[in-house]
């Protein structure tokens, strides 16, 4: 494993050793004493078909820093960072992640996350920092114009509740940032 810095304070990409012999393959996922961040205490696994947005999505209260690989699939992840006070604040960063090029993405507390399916399956699994809490989630709406994401499709499948999620203006005037 080894621990890749971007350009956003705390946010980081995993490279994974992916073993291959003839039976198939072995990955490790998680290595404590290589990406140390033990405050994990809730996991879980999302199944997506092709063409398949999902978010942006946080939480309001009971923030989540969240460790996304993918085990089966290829997708386009996206965080937009919601810090107030980080200098990269509103800026959208995206990252490929895949079973073959086997990157998995920390992110820290204080963003929104999506991602846009590409496989006929993708599997993605989540460890997270905090339980989730309906009542406090919150998201931004995918195709804000003021975000300028050029997302692969222009018509992806999404869920009915994704679909009314607020513009990016509308949570900085919530959030007293404009």
């Amino acid at each position: 494993m080894k621990v890749i810095n971007t350009k956003f304070k705390g946010l980081k990409i995993i490279k994974q050793k992916n073993n291959f012999d003839f039976r198939g393959s072995l990955r490790e996922t998680h290595n404590q004493k290589i990406v140390n961040y033990n405050n994990f205490i809730f996991e879980y696994c999302t199944s997506s078909k092709k063409n398949v947005l999902r978010g942006f999505h946080f939480q309001t209260k009971f923030k989540q820093a969240k460790f996304v690989s993918v085990l089966k699939g290829k997708i386009l992840d996206c965080v937009i960072d919601l810090r107030n006070n980080s200098r990269t604040f509103g800026k959208v960063f995206k990252i490929i992640l895949s079973d073959k090029n086997c990157l998995s993405l920390y992110i820290p507390e204080g963003f929104a996350h999506a991602y846009y399916s590409y496989d006929k399956l993708n599997i993605v699994y989540y460890k997270l920092s905090n339980y989730y809490k309906p009542n406090f989630e919150n998201g931004i709406i995918w195709n804000d114009k003021d975000l300028r994401i050029k997302w692969p499709n222009k018509k992806p499948k999404i869920s009915k509740k994704d679909k009314k999620l607020m513009t990016f203006k509308k949570f900085c005037k919530i959030n007293k940032k404009l």
